[in-house]
C-alpha cells in the first residue's frame, strides 16, 4: 500500500537545513554546503508526471470531460417527466419560491415543448432534441439524482470541479493527473479546450481547471479557440535544436542543485519539468492538434463540415486523438453559461443542443469503434439543472434547480444503459439514490483505481484531498 505524500509544508525552520541557512548570516549553510557537495552534484530531479501504479486495479485511464456549463434543463432533456404535459399550467403546492434564483419570477408548472421517445434496448427515454446522442442510450450511464447545495453559478462550477465552493483547491483532473502522472511523456497530462463561440469562458475562469495547492505542473494545460493553440508552440526561427537543447539542459543543471538544497519544493520540480514537457511539446503536440490529418469520412461524422457544429466538433475530434496518445484528462467546457436559459428556452435550448449534440455523438460511436471506450470515461453534463415551473412569463425560461438534476457517463468501467436514481414527478428534487458531488468524485476516482481517502496532499493545515473530510460513498451501483 502507498499513500501519495509528495510534500511538507514550507514553515520556518522545518529542518537543520533551513535553521542552519537562517542562522549566523548563513555561515552555517556554508560548512554544510561542503558535506553534501557530492550529493548536489549528482542529484537528480524527479518527474512529477511519471507515471504511477493506481491503488488498486483501474477500469478507467483517461476522461473526456463535456461540460455544459450554465445547466442543463434535464426536464427538457433527459429526465422525461409526464406528469407535467397533464399538469400544464397549475400551481405547486407549498413551492417555496426560493428554490431558484429569481424569487418573484416563479410561475405555474410548464410542459416540455419538446417530445420524448424511448431509444435503445434500456427503453431510456431522450427529447427530440438529442437525436443523435439517443441512439447510444445503451453505452451511457445515467444519474437521475444528482444534487448539489450551491444555487449560483460561480459557486456551482467550483463545487463540480473542485469539490469545494471556494477557489484555491485542485480540480478533479489535477488530483486524477497528481495520483497517476501522465502516460504521454510529450503531451500535458491535462489539457482543456474552451468553446466561447463568442461568450467568454465560464465563470471561475482557469479556477476550473487549477492544481490549487497541488504543484502547478498538475494544472490543466487550456488550448486557445484562435490562433496558435498554445504560446510559444514552434522554436523560434532563429534559435536552432541544438541550441534549444543546451540552454534547457543549464537550466536543468542549475535548477537541480536547487532541488538538492530545497528537497521539498515541489514547485521547482515541476518548472524542471515544465520546460523540458515544452520542449517535447514542441516536437509532439502539433500533430496530435491537426484534426486535418483524419479521414475526410470521420470529420464529417464529428460535423465539423457544418458551421453549426463544426466548433464543438474540432474539439471532440482532437479529443479522441489526446486520448489515443496518452492524455489524462481532457476537458471541454461551452462558453459561459450558454445553457443558462432563464428566457427564450423554446428557442435556446434547441440552438445549444444542435451543437454538441452530432459531435458528442460522434465521440462516444468513435471511442467505441476503435476499443477506447472501455478505458475512456466520457462526461455530459452541467453544474446544475432547472426548476419545472415558468421564470418570466413574458420570455419564457426556467431558474436554476440544484435539489435534482441530470448527468451522464460513457465507457470507463461503468454499467452500459443503466440508470440510477430519480427525481420527484415533477422533476424537482432527487428522491431516490440522491448522489452529490462527494459521491460523485468519490466514485470517478475508483474507477480510476484511487481511493478517496489515500490520494491526499500536504498542506500547510493539513492533509488535503479532493473529498476533504467530508462523508463520501462510491455509487457501486453505477460499475460494471
Amino acid at each position: 500500500m502507498h499513500t501519495h505524500f509528495f510534500a511538507r509544508p514550507h514553515a520556518s525552520y522545518v529542518s537543520r537545513r533551513d535553521f542552519l541557512g537562517q542562522a549566523g548570516a548563513g555561515f552555517g549553510m556554508v560548512a554544510l554546503s561542503s558535506l553534501l557537495a557530492e550529493r548536489t552534484a549528482t542529484a537528480q530531479a524527479p518527474n512529477p508526471l511519471a507515471p504511477r501504479p493506481p491503488h488498486f486495479a483501474a477500469k478507467a485511464k483517461s476522461v473526456i470531460w463535456l461540460f455544459m456549463n450554465g445547466g442543463p434543463s434535464h426536464v427538457d432533456t433527459w429526465d422525461y417527466k409526464p406528469d407535467l404535459v397533464h399538469r400544464d399550467g397549475q400551481t405547486v403546492q407549498g413551492f417555496d419560491r426560493f428554490t431558484g434564483f429569481f424569487a418573484d419570477q416563479v410561475g405555474p408548472i410548464m410542459r416540455s415543448p419538446y417530445r420524448f421517445q424511448r431509444h435503445g434496448q434500456c427503453g431510456h427515454y431522450v427529447s427530440e432534441i438529442f437525436p443523435n446522442m439517443a441512439r447510444h442510450v445503451d453505452k451511457m450511464a445515467f444519474i437521475h439524482s444528482m444534487w448539489t447545495d450551491s444555487n449560483n453559478h460561480s459557486p456551482a462550477l467550483m463545487k463540480v470541479n473542485t469539490g469545494a465552493t471556494r477557489m484555491g483547491y485542485p480540480c478533479l483532473g489535477s488530483w486524477v493527473t497528481y495520483g497517476l502522472g501522465s502516460e504521454s511523456q510529450n503531451l500535458p497530462s491535462f489539457v482543456v479546450m474552451y468553446d466561447t463561440l463568442g461568450r467568454g469562458l465560464p465563470k471561475g475562469y482557469a479556477q476550473n481547471w487549477g492544481a490549487g495547492f497541488l504543484p502547478s505542473i498538475f494544472q490543466g494545460t487550456a488550448l486557445k479557440p484562435q490562433g496558435a493553440p498554445i504560446d510559444n508552440l514552434y522554436r523560434p526561427v532563429d534559435l536552432s535544436d541544438e541550441q534549444q537543447r543546451n540552454q534547457l539542459d543549464l537550466f536543468r543543471r542549475l535548477n537541480r542543485r536547487q532541488i538538492a538544497d530545497r528537497p521539498g519544493d515541489t514547485e521547482l520540480a515541476a518548472r524542471v519539468e515544465t520546460f523540458e514537457l515544452a520542449y517535447r511539446m514542441q516536437m509532439t503536440a502539433p500533430e496530435a492538434l491537426d484534426f486535418n490529418r483524419e479521414p475526410e469520412l470521420i470529420q464529417r461524422l464529428y460535423g465539423i463540415d457544418n458551421p453549426d457544429t463544426k466548433a464543438w466538433g474540432e474539439r471532440c475530434l482532437i479529443a479522441r486523438r489526446l486520448v489515443e496518445r496518452g492524455v489524462r484528462f481532457v476537458q471541454i467546457p461551452c462558453g459561459n453559461q450558454h445553457w443558462d436559459h432563464h428566457g427564450g428556452i423554446e428557442k435556446a435550448l434547441p440552438l445549444r443542443c444542435k451543437q454538441s449534440d452530432r459531435p458528442t455523438a460522434a465521440l462516444v460511436k468513435d471511442l467505441k469503434q476503435r476499443g477506447l471506450l472501455n478505458t475512456t470515461l466520457v462526461h455530459w453534463g452541467g453544474e446544475m439543472g432547472r426548476l419545472p415551473v415558468i421564470q418570466n412569463e413574458k420570455n419564457i425560461g426556467r431558474d436554476h434547480n440544484t435539489y435534482g438534476f441530470s448527468v451522464w457517463l460513457a465507457g470507463g468501467g461503468l454499467k452500459a444503459g443503466h440508470i440510477h436514481g430519480a427525481t420527484d414527478e415533477f422533476g424537482h428534487k432527487a428522491v431516490e439514490n440522491i448522489v452529490n458531488h462527494y459521491d460523485f468524485h468519490a466514485t470517478l476516482l475508483h474507477l480510476f483505481g484511487l481511493e478517496q481517502e489515500r490520494l491526499t496532499f500536504q498542506r500547510a493545515s493539513g492533509l488535503g484531498s479532493l473529498i476533504d473530510g467530508q462523508p463520501a460513498r462510491v455509487v457501486t451501483e453505477l460499475l460494471a
